[in-house]
């Protein structure tokens, strides 16, 4: 991975957006990578069919905008004791399409859940969802458990491992920042999806339970192969668990620091582009979640 390639976080003026500030200000540094802030103006087509009004219109929402871009630069560096180098930039146009743009240059894109334009019944906004779906790079979703606005820094980083191949390129994000932060990295295995069915008599001391629970250790163990001799500085924890795979990650969001889960999993149908677990987590995780797509190049 590219060491040029920014973390970029969004901004519209929002707390959640302040939150993925902080979040992304932090990350930058531990990767040693600049920063890049974005905002992004978005006319609603409806004042286009005054010329004029749109053009008034326009240059007060890039007022608000460039102020918005400053705050969330000054922001970004009282969440730092670093030096770090921050380019701001304002776009023009959907906010979605514009994010999904910086997403091909970016190393990471960061977003609140929600921000002003979205419905207040809304936990995970439209334009979030946009940019999770059909973005180059992960997308770190700030959401959870907060002190003052600022995420958590306490804790492990958790990755979600299921053998797909969106889960290998997680596995390797998640060692990534396991070791810019300094944390434990916890490497959860759930294998729901291929469970025996306990109405159908299995019990852990069926044959059948045991083979899928020591062939799931395998593929565990297959997944960070590899990483462990890349990051020796990265003590790692391994779980493999019989559940739902969304129940136990969200048990570990509690404590953890950042989940990492790729897009959609080997239980995902073809054409899905966000599955079920990672879908879940933007709703239910209490902590920041990355989530790592797989694009094929």
């Amino acid at each position: 991975m590219s060491a040029t390639k920014p973390v970029v976080v969004a901004v519209d003026g929002s707390e959640s957006a302040s939150s993925a500030v902080v979040w992304a200000a932090r990350t930058a540094v531990a990767l040693g990578r600049p920063l890049h802030i974005a905002t992004v103006v978005h006319i609603p087509a409806f004042y286009y069919s005054e010329p004029y009004l749109a053009e008034s219109f326009k240059d007060e929402l890039r007022r608000t905008a460039t102020a918005r871009l400053d705050s969330a630069q000054i922001l970004a560096r009282q969440s730092i004791d670093d030096d770090l180098q921050i380019v701001t930039e304002l776009l023009d146009g959907s906010v979605s399409d514009r994010l999904i743009e910086l997403s091909k240059g970016a190393y990471v894109i960061a977003l609140g859940p929600r921000g002003h334009g979205e419905f207040t019944g809304l936990v995970v906004g439209s334009a979030t969802v946009s940019v999770v779906s059909h973005g180059e790079s992960p997308v770190a979703v700030v959401r959870g458990r907060t002190l003052d606005g600022r995420p958590p820094t306490e804790g492990p980083v958790v990755v979600g491992v299921d053998g797909s191949e969106s889960s290998i390129e997680a596995v390797e994000h998640a060692f990534e920042q396991a070791s810019a932060r300094g944390a434990t990295l916890i490497a959860v295995n759930v294998w729901s999806d291929v469970s025996v069915q306990p109405s159908l008599g299995a019990t852990p001391d069926d044959p059948l339970w045991s083979s899928i629970q020591t062939g799931e250790e395998v593929v565990l163990a297959e997944q960070l192969a590899g990483f462990t001799e890349r990051y020796p500085d990265v003590i790692v924890e391994r779980v493999v668990a019989r559940d739902r795979p969304v129940r136990v990650l969200s048990e570990y969001a509690e404590t953890a620091q950042l989940i990492v889960v790729g897009s959609r999993g080997r239980g995902g149908f073809a054409g899905m582009l966000l599955g079920s677990t990672s879908r879940a987590l933007l709703h239910t995780a209490d902590c920041p979640v990355l989530i790592v797509r797989h694009v094929n190049k």
